[in-house]
């Protein structure tokens, strides 16, 4: 397997990923597929999951357990040797999450539940709130496993893990995953 040098975008390479899209990190029967909201222009223009300096997204994975050691966002396929996976509600490139409009987060969760029938993961988390409650008519919802599955996937509300994102901090986000991960064994 290769895997690709880390590098840093230049601001041309951030302007022209506007729109792009990143191939999923999936496969058959993941213990957990987790959705990130839409990939950010920096995660599009290295085109790993998660790849902006600050996502707290690698970190939270291992220190809640998910990996044995912290992971690059180029390294991200190993994931699937432990069942775990990554996509997005919203597949194309943005600036910023505040882009995307209804219809963008309606398409993303057809396209995410048809993903969930094809592949049959346990558990979705959906990393967003605001995603989640949009792409899939809950505006009640809050963080947690939620009452209503994906076809036959339960699904899991974790909090955005952007370094943008100040209502909750790594040590919060850990404490989140860890409850999740606690449910996926066994």
């Amino acid at each position: 397997m290769t895997i690709s040098k880390p590098f840093k975008p230049t601001k041309q390479q951030l302007i022209e990923a506007a729109g792009k899209t990143l191939p999923d990190v999936i496969g058959p029967n993941l213990r957990v597929l987790f959705c990130g909201i839409n990939p950010g222009l920096y995660t599009a223009a290295v085109g790993h999951h998660f790849a902006r300096p600050g996502n707290r997204f690698w970190p939270a994975l291992h220190k809640s357990g998910f990996t044995d050691r912290l992971l690059s966002p180029f390294a991200e396929r190993e994931l699937l040797k432990s069942g775990i996976g990554i996509s997005n509600v919203v597949a194309h490139a943005t600036a910023s999450a505040a882009e995307l409009t209804k219809a963008d987060f309606t398409e993303g969760g057809r396209s995410l539940a048809a993903k969930v029938e094809r592949y049959h993961p346990r558990i979705v988390a959906i990393l967003g709130l605001g995603a989640y409650r949009q792409a899939f008519g809950q505006p009640k919802a809050t963080v947690g496993e939620q009452e209503e599955g994906i076809h036959s996937a339960r699904v899991w509300v974790l909090p955005n893990p952007s370094g943008l994102n100040a209502n909750y901090q790594l040590p919060q986000l850990v404490r989140m995953f860890g409850e999740l991960r606690a449910k996926t064994i066994g």
